[in-house]
């Protein structure tokens, strides 16, 4: 079979591999093409562009940027049509993926959507939208398939697949020593993968640093950005390490964490941690218009409750950064709740491959036969 697969960001481009290779393992004939990042590539994917160009946050940035997005589209489509897979599958990205979808089904080809968009946080509508443009929706979060019930569509709950990731991983047996640290004095700071974030989120964090002399701060980096990204933060004599968070968060205390994909990561480590956000005012003004769901952590979402505290964009400030992580960093009931709030989440989430279910059924669905 030929698979088109198009990721958008740094996370999906790693679940997007995974998933590359349980389909070689289901179907190793497979043939694979499309847009992500170096992951992808080392999986043996063919990219038609990185996604390192479309790495955008908030709504007004993406309007400021629209030329290039639409310039992305119009290059995939083009080459999706002179491909024609057996099937599209799309790995999150959700604005760019939602017109690759409704491109595709018009083109007669079949559409796979693994990672599902977030249309419960805002414009539910959009979920009709969803349904008429794909064929098969993996979802990752428990939640899901019962808000897709709504709308008359049955879907599959897959796992989801950073527990794949937890599993893999093995620690560094030399990771303190190289890099100087203490056990247990660990505080990680995870601003992001996206350099426009890291540029918001990582100045408020290097700030906290003279107020707690008695921890290591590690900045969790990646080598995909350029290294400037971080100078602020290894000029305030923070330690950056790269491509190892896994590592970092092994060893972490606590944690303070930019929403996204990296709170499930952290709470799957058990590290207690602060969520931080903040974007452009306008973005923000939007998005607080737009937004439905009382949370914006992962962690909590799942949860259906406040498990770690969320601080976005004027609550994110030093003093409340500062007063949290105290709360955590102690032995008490703070931390105490939070780690009993982390059990339920792993109760919820279940232990489901997600990117050997996702082959599976993509790769049945297509007519093919699984030993």
């Amino acid at each position: 079979m030929r698979y088109y697969i198009i990721a958008g960001e740094r996370s999906g481009d790693l679940h997007a591999s995974n998933l590359l290779y349980s389909l070689k393992r289901e179907d190793p004939q497979a043939e694979f093409r499309g847009m992500g990042g170096d992951y992808m590539q080392a999986a043996g994917c063919h990219l038609t562009a990185h996604y390192r160009e479309m790495a955008l946050m908030g709504f007004v940035e993406v309007l400021l940027h629209f030329r290039r997005v639409f310039r992305y589209l119009d290059l995939i489509k083009a080459d999706l049509l002179k491909h024609r897979p057996d099937a599209l599958v799309l790995v999150d990205f959700g604005g760019f993926n939602m017109n690759m979808a409704a491109f595709a089904s018009k083109n007669g080809i079949p559409v796979h959507y693994y990672i599902a968009p977030k249309v419960w946080a805002w414009n539910q509508n959009r979920a009709f939208k969803l349904k008429k443009r794909v064929d098969h929706l993996y979802c990752i979060l428990p939640f899901e398939p019962e808000f897709f019930k709504k709308f008359n569509w049955q879907v599959e709950y897959v796992g989801n697949p950073l527990l794949d990731e937890k599993e893999k991983f093995q620690p560094d047996p030399d990771f303190l020593q190289r890099n100087r640290l203490q056990a247990g004095k660990l505080v990680a700071l995870l601003p992001g993968s996206r350099k426009q974030e890291i540029n918001q989120m990582l100045r408020t964090m290097i700030h906290l640093k003279t107020e707690f002399n008695e921890v290591d701060w590690v900045v969790a980096g990646v080598r995909n950005l350029p290294e400037e990204v971080y100078q602020e933060a290894m000029a305030a004599g923070l330690k950056v390490v790269f491509d190892q968070t896994y590592d970092v968060l092994h060893h972490a205390r606590a944690a303070i964490v930019t929403s996204g994909t990296a709170t499930l990561e952290t709470a799957l480590f058990k590290v207690p941690q602060v969520v931080v956000y903040k974007t452009s005012g306008m973005s923000y003004a939007i998005a607080k218009r737009l937004i439905r769901v009382p949370y914006i952590s992962l962690v909590n979402l799942i949860a259906g409750r406040e498990v770690v505290k969320e601080l976005i964009q004027d609550d994110y400030n030093p003093t409340s950064v500062k007063s949290e992580l105290q709360q955590i960093l102690a032995d008490g009931p703070v931390r105490t709740e939070v780690l009993k709030g982390y059990q339920f989440l792993f109760d919820s989430i279940g232990h489901k491959k997600a990117s050997q279910e996702t082959a599976r059924l993509i790769y049945t669905s297509l007519g093919g036969k699984t030993s």
